[in-house]
Order: structure tokens, then C-alpha cells, then sequence
């Protein structure tokens, strides 16, 4: 894709005008929830900027003052997503890791991005739209390269010693395996969720735990990024 598509296509999902106002951030805000709530009882195929009017109660004319498009909206709920990832790891980057054991800091990191993902209203459907729309592809490789990156920077903090590209397939393979399984979490309940979110501690732990000290992993020359 050229600039200038792209420049198009980022000016296609920015929104209207940046709320200012006190009463123009609360009903931008508004706008995003209730999207996260239809999000979750219609689906994505179903939602559409005439429901969410409705159900806001205003006219799409309105809607439309706040952002141009449904897919304007996703992507503003998306950029909402990776501010709150963004915060809960800089939370995590501010405690002592090097003193921290292994476990410790794998419990601190689930518990940290587990409540992240249950506040986000229509996860489910937006992480589909991430990855499925193109027009929000950019959301979907933005949350890929943060959290690979700044675990990577948690990792070697940690003492881990692997090569960079090694460093790098370990934090991809934690975010793949946390991704999947917090999408089972948040939709559980009580003691599921408690045991499916332990499990989860313990899978990291031997995959992480396993290769920390491996300054050459195999014995090979080099390990290929991912």
C-alpha cells in the first residue's frame, strides 16, 4: 500500500473531531461502550452505526459528529484496548523484577493483563475485526509489536539470556499463549476461570523457565526470528 493510501485510509477512521468539552468526551465515550456492548449481544456482522444510534438515542447525523464510520469506531475501541496493554506493562516495568523469581513475575503479568482484557467491553468480536478487517490491520500488528517488545525488555530484565531472535520467539509464544487462553478466561466464572488462569501460570512457567539461561538454545548458530 503507497502513503498516500495509507493516509487515506487513517483519515477514514479518525474520528470527527477530538472531544474537548467535558460533555463531548463523555458522549465519545459513551459511543465506545455501547459499541462494546452490541459488540457482545449482535455480533460484528450485525452491528451498524443506525443500532448504536438507537441505542444511544440520537440521530445517526449525531453519531456521525463523533466518527465518520462503524469501522472508525472499532478502531477507536482498538486504540482504547492497546492505551490500557500500554499501562498495565509500563505498571509492570516500575517494580523490582530483578529481584523478582520467575513465578512471582509471571503471576504479577497474567493478573495485570487479565483485568485488562476483562474490561474491554466486546473483546471477542473486536479482536476479529482486528484481524479480519483490513482497514484495522494496523491495530492487530500495533498489539503484536508492543507486546513482544516489552516483554522482551521484562525478559532480560529478568536475566534471561537468550540471543535477540530467541528472546523475541519467547515473547511472541508467551502473547500467542496468553492471547488464546484470556479469551477462555474472561468468559468463565469462578473457579474455571481461577483453575484455567493457574493452568495457564504453569504452562508459562516451563516454557519460559526451560530456555532462561540458554545463551545459544540447541546448540545452534542462530534461532530465526519469527
Amino acid at each position: 500500500m503507497s502513503n498516500a493510501e495509507q493516509r487515506k485510509r487513517k483519515s477514514q477512521l479518525a474520528p470527527r473531531r477530538e472531544p474537548v468539552q467535558a460533555r463531548a468526551r463523555e458522549r465519545a465515550r459513551q459511543i465506545l461502550d455501547t459499541t462494546g456492548r452490541l459488540l457482545e449481544e449482535v455480533g460484528l456482522n450485525d452491528l451498524t452505526t443506525i443500532l448504536i444510534a438507537r441505542e444511544l438515542g440520537v440521530s445517526v447525523g449525531s453519531l456521525y459528529h463523533y466518527f465518520p464510520n462503524k469501522h472508525a469506531i472499532l478502531y477507536a475501541m482498538g486504540e482504547q484496548w492497546l492505551a490500557s496493554m500500554t499501562a498495565a506493562l509500563e505498571d509492570l516495568e516500575q517494580k523490582d523484577l530483578e529481584q523478582m523469581s520467575l513465578e512471582q513475575f509471571i503471576a504479577e503479568l497474567l493478573e495485570r493483563l487479565v483485568a485488562v482484557y476483562r474490561e474491554q467491553r466486546g473483546l471477542l468480536p473486536l479482536v476479529q475485526a482486528m484481524w479480519s478487517i483490513p482497514e484495522l490491520h494496523e491495530l492487530d500488528e500495533r498489539h503484536d509489536e508492543l507486546v513482544i517488545s516489552r516483554l522482551s525488555g521484562l525478559y532480560k530484565r529478568l536475566g534471561f539470556v537468550c540471543p535477540p531472535n530467541e528472546m523475541n520467539r519467547l515473547a511472541r509464544a508467551t502473547l500467542e499463549t496468553c492471547h488464546a487462553l484470556f479469551l477462555v478466561i474472561v468468559n468463565q466464572r469462578g473457579v474455571r476461570s481461577r483453575r484455567t488462569q493457574h493452568d495457564l501460570q504453569q504452562m508459562l512457567f516451563t516454557m519460559l523457565d526451560s530456555h532462561r539461561g540458554e545463551a545459544r538454545p540447541g546448540g545452534l548458530e542462530d534461532v530465526e526470528a519469527p
